[in-house]
């Protein structure tokens, strides 16, 4: 499975099994993903001069195990025309 920054992917397992999503950053090392609004935490930031601080929910990595590309299969339906 081939998966690239952009694709769209499916969650097959963890607390956002079902939802779908763009994938924002790829983590080759460890075999984890950023993927838009799904495994969302918040961040507790310390305020400084450039940062006013306060909390923050960002997307945090999943495993790549956990994932499912959506669109392979369209392209698939597409190559066999």
């Amino acid at each position: 499975m081939i998966l690239k920054k952009g694709l769209q992917v499916k969650i097959i397992s963890g607390k956002d099994k079902g939802k779908t999503g763009e994938i924002l950053e790829i983590n080759r090392k460890d075999k984890k993903l950023k993927i838009k609004s799904i495994n969302m935490i918040k961040k507790h930031l310390k305020p400084t001069k450039e940062n006013k601080g306060g909390i923050i929910t960002k997307e945090n990595f999943i495993h790549i195990s956990n994932v499912k590309n959506i669109d392979e299969k369209k392209k698939r339906k597409e190559s066999d025309k």
